[in-house]
């Protein structure tokens, strides 16, 4: 290499300008190094508003100034960050307006597994502390989905074990984007598929599928790594299907895991998750079914038991209905009987009359005694008999009949009643009587009547 920068200087060599011997150096420089594979730390990283990105690769000795133009940082697989060691691969130009050159990067990645380890955490964190990966944000995997969607490898395994256990535990539509699952482009293109299934309805004859896996086989942490970019992850958050990931093997775990709703140790294991067994769900049917009838049987047996217990308890209807029937024509015919006794009673009296008047007179007779007497009683009890003898009637104004001297104390006036006639007379001492209080111990004689 050091006859490529050997140049011949004859006596009579001729003069170049600067701008010769800049090209020159150019010309150089990039024919030598058109191809180089540079490790290094990024640090100064500044995305510019043109999405180009520039910065610098350092290492204990030296800085190497960089570049990566938007077409290409649109497809890399991790962003430029400061502190990150990468492998960056590119060629070497020059910069004829600064006399610097540096390198143009046409792919980059982290340098080693330790790099992209920390790489990991970092965006881990950045990710939580953003809320992507709340349990409250997680929605619910359908029971039973009618249709599947997967974003995965069309060639492989894990699309076709995908499929043959879909089919074998409950058989449901799959609707598959082939996508690449590694390597560079691969994160933006799984991205899309996402978000082109989200509005399938709006692009196509297609509904949206229930439920999405998505899912690759397993392999290295560089492999895998399209998983971990960000715009995987916001493409899975901002999903409004459920999605299932199954990234690698079971010990693998992508930040597509953390985010997702649901995460399976495989791309199998996910098919599990997103449709039950058939064959078992058939089976709960049958059992729930059969529970149903058993419980029907012993429910209607129960209540046959209980009628019938209730029957025991009720008296025979009939039974009193002819009872109650005897008793009532015993009684019907022991009304006619009476009946017919009574009217024979009086016809046979009646007959005593019209051929014994003698006996009709006495009967007559006996019973005008009778009354006369009751008669001679009523009298010598009633009112009149009783003034005759000298007794009064006493009443107040009201005409209530006055029965003790403290119902006389009361009244204002008198009405007496004697046998010949009444008299008016006015309590004399009921206004006395009003301003005084009965002295219980002492008899007074007082003035009822001021005639």
């Amino acid at each position: 290499m050091k006859d490529m920068f050997e140049i011949e200087t004859p006596k009579d060599q001729p003069e170049l300008s600067v701008s010769e011997i800049s090209a020159v150096i150019k010309k150089c420089v990039e024919t030598t190094f058109s191809r180089v594979k540079v490790r290094g730390e990024i640090f100064g990283a500044k995305r510019a508003d043109s999405g180009h990105w520039y910065l610098s690769l350092k290492d204990e000795n030296a800085t190497l100034s960089a570049v990566i133009w938007r077409g290409t940082a649109l497809g890399l697989n991790i962003k430029p960050e400061d502190g990150l060691e990468v492998v960056a691969t590119g060629k070497i130009t020059t910069f004829a307006g600064k006399s610097s050159y540096q390198l143009v990067i046409e792919h980059m990645e982290a340098a080693g597994v330790g790099a992209l380890l920390k790489l990991l955490e970092e965006r881990k964190q950045a990710f939580a502390k953003e809320g992507l990966f709340d349990i409250a944000h997680k929605k619910a995997i359908p029971f039973l989905p009618q249709t599947i969607g997967v974003v995965t490898s069309a060639s492989g395994a894990v699309i076709r074990d995908i499929i043959h256990r879909v089919r074998d535990r409950f058989p449901s539509h799959i609707l598959l984007i082939p996508t690449p699952v590694q390597g560079e482009g691969a994160a933006l293109k799984i991205a899309q598929a996402i978000k082109d299934f989200n509005r399938l309805d709006k692009i196509s004859s297609f509904a949206k599928p229930d439920v999405l896996i998505v899912a690759r086989g397993g392999g290295s942490l560089e492999d895998l790594w399209p998983f971990n970019e960000e715009c995987v992850v916001r493409a899975v958050y901002d999903s409004e299907i459920p999605i299932i990931s199954a990234v690698g093997h079971e010990t693998d775990t992508m930040l597509i895991d953390y985010v997702a709703d649901k995460r399976a140790p495989t791309p199998t294991g996910a098919a599990e998750f997103a449709v039950p067994v058939r064959s078992e769900l058939q089976m709960k049917v049958n059992n729930l079914e059969q529970r149903l009838k058993n419980g029907i049987l012993r429910y209607v047996s129960e209540k046959s038991s209980f009628l019938a217990a209730l029957g025991r308890g009720i008296p025979n209807l009939e039974q009193i209905l002819q009872e109650a029937m005897q008793k009532y024509d015993g009684k019907i015919e022991r009304l006619n009987l009476a009946f017919k006794n009574l009217l024979k009673d009086k016809f046979h009296q009646l007959e005593i009359c019209r051929l014994q008047p003698l006996a009709v007179t006495k009967i007559i007779e006996r019973n005008q005694e009778k009354l006369n007497h009751l008669w001679e009683v009523l009298s010598s009890v009633s009112v009149g008999s009783v003034l005759r003898r000298g007794f009064a009637w006493l009443k107040n104004e009201k005409g209530q009949t006055l029965y003790n001297a403290s119902q006389a104390l009361q009244a204002k006036e008198f009405i007496i009643n004697f046998v010949d006639g009444q008299v008016r007379a006015i309590n004399a001492s009921s206004a006395t009587n009003k301003n005084k209080k009965d002295k219980t111990n002492e008899t007074k004689q007082i003035s009822l009547f001021d005639l």
